[in-house]
């Protein structure tokens, strides 16, 4: 039980408030270890990490970073070094969580550091700008931890300690609590909405499992999408199941609910078995408490919840997203197989269902086939995403590539 947390700041400016995280996490039983991370002023104490280690990690020196005369480059070369001795430390041993403090400059080298840690390690952000639209989806990491730095820009009064102990507290308890990931049974990723929706992994996911897997399923709604990529680019899967790949068509539109340039690429480039079907290729999430955009004049949409609405795509939309499903499984360098179930991708649209689109799923198929690679496997059903048959061609594909 004994946990270090490494402690990120400004030590030059924000001494006191990391101080007092320090002691904060010290007084309630975990170790610490301290990087700092400022360039032009030097911190009141040395901390076990300088800033001069953190730039020469960076590929630089402090002196050349000064000498660049632009806060924004220079923030970002310590951002780099911090990130590389970050994950070095947690792959060390030394460290079993990070917590960092910054206003906009501090949190901008958050994002990164917080990055450069593989999801299940306790990741922890005190910033000014917490849950702000100036933090870009694609550079949250996915399980990281937020709370505004409240009143405390500038010194330590009441409001900032609440916030820093709460994080202080968080982390090291996180740090306690969190349990290692069991790497006794090989594990498969698979995508999914809602059972309002898809209800497939209601069949997959205990077939998988008496078959000796760990099933972990993602809800593909931007950060879902980006832990989905991230552990499928550590190698951590050993086949994926994607079968909500509405994600790549939100990124091609431009929507906020993003997972990223490169949603539906990274199991390929590692070789991981994967077997993709375009479940909710035809919708585009947005955010449902905000006006729709005049992008958007003319197209149907869906409220979801107050959280999330879906815009439909036409028919002409959905030839795209079909080319540029085609060119991410292209890359791929393990075996891939395509399940395209006709009937439609999720429950609205079914025939009968206020979505449905008769020549929707003709079209999408037709468009992706031509430019599909022919080292991808094509399976088609004319029954629909959530029907017993698109199950039974899974688990067919499944079964044939793991014999053993």
């Amino acid at each position: 039980m004994n946990k270090t947390i490494l402690i990120v700041g400004t030590f030059d400016t924000k001494n006191d408030e990391l101080r007092f995280i320090q002691d904060v996490i010290h007084d309630q039983g975990g170790h610490t270890l301290t990087m700092d991370v400022s360039v032009l002023k030097d911190p009141r104490q040395p901390t076990d990490t300088s800033k001069h280690d953190v730039a020469k990690a960076g590929d630089s020196d402090i002196d050349a970073i000064i000498a660049l005369g632009d806060e924004n480059v220079a923030m970002q070369v310590m951002a780099l070094g911090a990130s590389r001795l970050t994950a070095k430390a947690y792959g060390d041993g030394s460290i079993d969580g990070v917590i960092i403090l910054g206003g906009t400059m501090g949190t901008d080298l958050a994002l990164d550091v917080c990055l450069s840690l593989p999801i299940g390690v306790p990741k922890y952000i005190v910033s000014t700008v917490a849950f702000s639209p100036l933090l870009p989806p694609d550079r949250i990491a996915a399980d990281v931890q937020m709370i505004l730095w409240a009143g405390g820009l500038f010194g330590l009064n009441s409001i900032c300690k609440a916030s820093l102990s709460q994080a202080a507290g968080a982390v090291l308890g996180a740090a306690k609590a969190t349990k290692s990931i069991d790497t006794s049974k090989p594990l498969i990723g698979m995508t999914s909405f809602g059972t309002a929706i898809m209800k497939f992994m209601v069949t997959l996911k205990p077939a998988l499992e008496k078959r000796g897997y760990d099933v972990a399923v993602f809800h593909p709604t931007g950060m879902g999408g980006r832990a989905f990529e991230d552990l499928a680019r550590q190698g951590r899967f050993a086949c994926v199941l994607d079968f909500a790949t509405q994600e790549v068509g939100n990124h091609l539109f431009g929507s906020s609910v993003s997972a990223g340039a490169d949603r539906m690429t990274n199991a390929g480039q590692n070789g991981t078995p994967q077997i993709v079907a375009p479940g909710c290729h035809d919708l585009v999430d947005i955010a449902g408490w905000a006006p729709i955009s005049d992008r958007w004049d003319g197209y149907d949409s869906h409220a979801h919840n107050r959280l999330v609405s879906s815009i439909v795509l036409t028919n002409d939309d959905r030839v795209n997203v079909a080319h540029t499903h085609a060119e991410k499984l292209n890359i791929a360098h393990g075996k891939t197989a395509f399940v395209m179930p006709m009937g439609g991708s999720h429950e609205w649209d079914r025939l009968g269902a206020p979505l449905h689109n008769p020549d929707g799923p003709k079209i999408f198929a037709t468009a992706l086939r031509s430019k599909l690679s022919n080292d991808v496997e094509w399976h088609e059903t004319q029954g629909h995403i959530n029907d017993d048959v698109f199950c039974t061609i899974v688990l067919d594909i499944f079964d044939r590539w793991f014999k053993n």
